[in-house]
């Protein structure tokens, strides 16, 4: 499911690591008290752990939460882990993300380009 999924709202990417024993209500706590957002119907918030092998989603329906688990047989997910904020992406940069892709460039610092004269 989480491969084919078709987003009907927003996708975002809770950017570091979340400790994924997490049920439900640690999640929503997550995304309301850390992230300051509210959850919309059909919002996908997608966590991975430490080992990166694993992720889980929680959608909001409407009328209760979907949670979702995903671990991988082999491979590991192309998790940005340097920051600890939530990053909306599209639905193509979310199927990219299935397949093992990386989805957020990891910033490259900025260095004076500027000529040296000798």
């Amino acid at each position: 499911m989480l491969n084919d999924y078709r987003a009907k709202g927003k996708i975002y990417l809770a950017l570091g690591y979340t400790d994924l024993r997490k049920g439900i209500d640690g999640l929503c706590a997550v995304i309301q008290d850390h992230y300051g957002k509210e959850l919309r119907t059909h919002d996908l918030f997608l966590f991975c752990g430490r080992r990166a092998d694993r992720l889980k989603g929680l959608l909001w329906e409407g009328d209760g939460f979907l949670l979702l688990y995903k671990r991988l047989e082999a491979g590991r997910f192309q998790w940005p882990r340097t920051r600890t904020e939530l990053a909306e992406i599209t639905a193509e940069q979310y199927s990219f993300l299935m397949r093992g892709m990386q989805v957020i460039a990891p910033k490259i610092p900025r260095q004076n380009l500027a000529p040296r004269i000798v």
